[in-house]
């Protein structure tokens, strides 16, 4: 093996532990709410915020990363979003409000400039195999929403660590992604930008293709994110456990993360990539649908075929950045331009989703909202998969 083989091997590894580091941060906070509750006493408003505030931060911080390519270089940024995400996590372990909060926002930056690095980094390292690398990377975020979500309980009242360390223990996986991205800080060189931030901005959103694939990761994002915060209640409701109901939202997650691995390696391969939106939304449709019929007949299966969607849709939003780009520093802007806006709208969606719910004290209008966000990907998608670039 070459040593620039080597190289790639081990960036590919980094690549993936990193990416497995993205999510566990926000995904754990959920089954821990009430012994978060119980220990604090802290309102359900200040609460909502231990999840608000990642997603705000995403979406401010997402659009400002090539500030910090320009000063940093692309690996060295994502060393410090690397630093920033372990820090944070360690800081929400102190017992007091204001480090949890500061540590929750600090991990909201750090997640925020690894989101935006990660399509970038894998178009400059592996232009060959963008889509192989695209899959494997956004599976990894599933799967680390997965394990987030799912281990959180366990390593609190299982191993007894209690739900500050719960969350705190994902910074001993931080720290291990933080050394294993250390070997590529030699190959590291700051970005020289054509236009200053505030006209390379100005560009994109004069660019239709732009706003397509911003929206396209908007919708997706919404989605997600409303059911995660939503579906466990929405079947409890219906008549499920909340075990039952907690352990298919893990179905769900860890459905979507093979979705974000075979997807992208799909779509990648064709010209354009019109028909995978389109068999996606499809079957997003159909799964909302099923769900909300009032029977919960086959409901194992519809929230299977939901999450791969999900999953899917998410895959294909980060490898359209890739594709519609024609070079790392364009990737960076576009997939922080995107970012910035989708995780901006996926905020309000669990809030709109919940007050649909207190208007009409029935799921049939939120879950109609889900379908025409749904419709609003397909069309966005759609324009986005067309053979073009930014």
């Amino acid at each position: 093996m070459s040593s620039e083989q080597k190289r790639k091997t081990l960036l590919l590894i980094a690549i993936a532990v990193i990416s497995l580091n993205l999510r566990p941060a926000i995904a754990g906070v959920g089954p821990l709410i009430y012994e978060i509750r119980l220990d604090t006493d802290l309102s359900n408003t200040l609460l909502g915020m231990l999840t608000t505030l990642p997603l705000l931060a995403l979406g401010v911080v997402s659009v400002l990363t090539p500030i910090f390519t320009k000063r940093m270089g692309t690996e060295g940024a994502m060393a410090f979003a690397l630093i920033l995400l372990t820090l944070g996590i360690l800081l929400r372990v102190i017992p007091a409000y204001s480090a949890l909060f500061i540590g929750t926002l600090i991990i909201g930056i750090g997640i925020a400039l690894g989101n935006v690095l990660l399509p970038g980094i894998a178009k400059k390292n592996f232009p060959h195999k963008f889509g192989m690398v695209t899959g494997i990377y956004s599976a990894m975020l599933g799967t680390g929403a997965a394990l987030g979500s799912g281990l959180s309980v366990p390593f609190s009242e299982g191993l007894g660590l209690g739900w500050r360390w719960a969350l705190g223990v994902w910074s001993i996986v931080a720290f291990i992604a933080f050394i294993l991205w250390l070997p590529q800080l030699k190959m590291n060189q700051k970005s020289v930008m054509g236009k200053s931030l505030a006209s390379s901005l100005k560009h994109l959103l004069g660019l239709r293709l732009a706003w397509d694939v911003a929206i396209f990761m908007g919708t997706q994002s919404l989605t997600f994110y409303v059911l995660v915060a939503w579906l466990p209640e929405i079947l409890i409701e219906r008549g499920l456990s909340p075990v039952h109901a907690g352990w298919l939202l893990s179905s769900m997650l860890a459905t979507g993360a093979i979705g974000t691995f075979i997807m992208p390696q799909w779509a990648s391969k064709r010209e354009r990539q019109r028909l995978p939106v389109a068999i996606i939304i499809a079957g997003e449709i159909i799964s909302l649908t099923a769900l909300m019929m009032p029977s919960l007949y086959m409901v194992t299966f519809w929230v299977i075929i939901l999450g791969f969607c999900s999953g899917s849709s998410f895959g294909m939003a980060l490898l359209i950045i890739g594709l519609r780009s024609r070079d790392t520093e364009t990737a960076n802007q576009l997939s922080g331009m995107s970012q910035s806006i989708g995780y901006t709208l996926a905020a309000t969606g669990p809030a709109l989703f919940g007050a649909f719910y207190d208007w009409t004290h029935t799921w049939i209008l939120p879950m109609a909202f889900l379908l025409l966000v749904a419709l609003l990907k397909f069309w966005s998608g759609w324009r986005a998969g067309n053979d073009d670039f930014v």
